[in-house]
């Protein structure tokens, strides 16, 4: 409390300067109550977090991302695969949303209908918690969705909002006309172009219309309400309490509204997320936040904490600028957009961490800015057609296999979907029966995980990728499912597959041996804790990607990875690498002279004496 109330009182008095202090009152009570009857293992937990408030910075943090129902059916099931998990020393998983949605059509899973329900198909709370504590016996943590911008129209508290009950009025954001809704759209952006257009979705038994960001039934919060911010951080000690280690917080930048703004980032949301964050430093000191916050690079470090002075917001934010700089490379052959781009990335807190994935369950959304592509003599707008036709199998010797998502022709932008393994050519190459490109393929996938696991921050591996798992069409055969593309990269989890990783000679064993020694490689390595700083070097060849880690107690470390077609050669010495060891090497060799000779997706671990 001496520690971080005066944040809470300085936050809650700028965000709702009309409360006479109730809010904060009963926030205190709150706290107090929840530290009382907090369960004694967790309270337990507590106490080692704040000994170790940097726990998820270690290079031994992993994560492991899937659906629970399409990794084993139910919460229960997933437990009695986590062992499977250790083989890939993952110490961190991330179950998609699992809080009980809408029926029927659901933003897969983010329309919630209940904070305080499972979703019945998967389990119940009790389930969730035992999940928790079968993790925690294993050195393993628990990360799930917690989706703050809206909640699905069926939720109790939208549903009473359009029975007309004042008390839960407020809580959204209504609108007798299109007056404001006409004003705000003038700067707002659509999130879903093609199937849910526009921000605001009429109520015709209410007559009136309500905001609507991401889809007709998903209503936004009205964060200005005291009575959200209550609810809300009541909802996030209920799953803290659960045994949850880190709570995602979906579409974060779209917390607050203000006319004339795109309603995204605004000083509001990180004040909003630093008072949460405060508050929960105090009653629940073990459960971390991250944020998903998929916007402009220059608006990404402001969640992880960083401007002036630096605040305790979010512990860690998803890197996506770091992931579409890796198909972009990729693509192209070249690692110098990746490279100028990673530069101008602002510096994070040295208390927070990246997480860094090659893909997850969503689109891949190009966001080049002009002024990086502008960097290699490149137009933004150009570059991101290249990509999405060549992820889309449509540019002449691409070997990826994906689909275009939410293509927009007026402004000509559109994202990708696909699986990992099929964006790499692994479909490609198993449906021509074709070795050579098969191990092509596999190679590229490893440069794009090699990176992500030596980058700064926390690895992410997405369910599947393991065993090379690509792209599955049974989605068309679900109404609810088949308008949404992004599916294709949703597979079951086959574990009939997943055995063949013990069959000496198969793609499931190359691929999950690969990343299994990825793992304990980068496990080893003390360089790679998240608090040090990463530095991205300018490579004398652009095909190569080069970044240094330092920390001040564990050592210094560098990357080499070779995006080209060709061999690259460099001297060590060059890239601040003279005298160092080698730690990993794949497709790459060290000559006693110190020069690194790597074949094309190549690539070095080193840590320098």
């Amino acid at each position: 409390m001496h520690r971080h109330w005066a944040t809470v009182e300085h936050g809650l008095a700028s965000l709702y300067p009309d409360d006479d202090g109730s809010l904060l009152a009963a926030l205190r009570e709150m706290v107090g109550a929840h530290v009382g009857r907090r369960p004694a293992a967790l309270f337990v937990r507590d106490l080692a977090r704040e000994a170790d408030p940097g726990w998820f910075q270690g290079p031994d943090q992993i994560g492991y991302v899937c659906y629970a129902d399409l990794f084993a059916g139910t919460l229960a099931g997933a437990a009695d695969h986590l062992d499977y998990l250790r083989e890939l020393g993952i110490t961190y998983l991330h179950l998609m949303p699992l809080l009980r949605p809408r029926a029927g059509e659901n933003d897969g899973g983010y329309a919630v209908a209940a904070y305080d329900e499972v979703d019945p198909r998967l389990g119940t709370m009790s389930d969730l918690g035992s999940l928790a504590g079968s993790l925690h016996e294993r050195d393993m943590n628990l990360c799930i969705d917690l989706v703050v911008n809206h909640t699905a129209a069926e939720h109790d508290w939208a549903v009473k909002a359009r029975a007309g009950d004042p008390a839960y009025r407020d809580r959204y954001l209504f609108y007798p006309d299109r007056t404001l809704p006409d004003r705000y759209e003038r700067t707002l952006l659509e999130v879903f172009p093609t199937f849910a257009p526009g921000n605001f979705s009429w109520l015709p038994d209410r007559q009136e219309w309500v905001w609507t960001t991401f889809n007709e039934f998903q209503w936004d919060l009205n964060w200005a309400s005291p009575d959200v911010f209550r609810s809300m951080f009541e909802v996030m000690l209920h799953l803290a309490d659960q045994g949850v280690d880190v709570l995602r917080l979906d579409a974060a930048p779209f917390m607050w509204k203000r006319e004339g703004t795109i309603c995204q980032n605004l000083p509001e949301v990180h004040l909003l997320l630093t008072t949460l964050r405060s508050l929960m430093s105090v009653a629940a000191p073990a459960t971390a936040f991250k944020a998903e916050a998929i916007v402009a690079p220059e608006e990404l470090p402001p969640y992880l904490g960083a401007g002036e002075p630096e605040r305790h917001e979010c512990d860690l934010a998803y890197n996506n600028q770091l992931m579409v700089l890796l198909w972009s490379s990729l693509a192209t052959g070249d690692a110098a957009l990746m490279t100028n781009a990673l530069r101008r990335l602002g510096a994070i807190p040295s208390t927070a961490a990246w997480v860094n994935y090659v893909r997850c369950h969503d689109d891949i959304g190009w966001a080049i800015t002009e002024a990086d592509a502008a960097s290699v003599g490149w137009s933004s707008l150009s570059h991101r057609d290249f990509l999405l036709q060549f992820y889309a199998g449509q540019f002449p010797g691409s070997f990826a296999k994906g689909a275009v998502f939410q293509y927009n022709p007026e402004t000509g932008d559109g994202r990708t979907s696909g699986s990992a393994a099929s964006l790499c050519g692994i479909e490609r190459a198993l449906a021509d029966h074709d070795d050579v490109h098969l191990e092509l393929a596999c190679a590229r996938l490893e440069l794009l995980y090699a990176v992500t696991y030596a980058y700064g921050g926390t690895p992410l591996l997405y369910m599947g990728d393991e065993l090379g798992l690509c792209n599955d069409t049974t989605y068309l055969g679900d109404a609810a499912k088949a308008d949404d593309n992004r599916w294709l990269h949703r597979p079951r989890m086959d574990w009939a597959l997943a055995e063949r990783r013990h069959q000496p000679g198969t793609l499931q064993a190359r691929l999950f041996a690969m990343f299994a020694a990825l793992g304990a490689a980068r496990a080893g390595i003390g360089a790679l804790d998240a608090s040090g700083r990463v530095v991205v070097q300018v490579s004398p060849d652009p095909h190569l990607l080069c970044f240094t880690r330092s920390h001040p107690v564990q050592g210094s470390f560098v990357m080499l990875a070779n995006f080209g077609r060709g061999t690259a050669v460099v001297r060590l010495a060059d890239v601040g690498a003279g005298g160092a060891a080698v730690q990993r090497s794949v497709g790459a060799v060290v000559t006693v002279d110190g020069v690194a000779q790597l074949s094309a997706n190549g690539y070095l671990w080193l840590t320098a004496s």
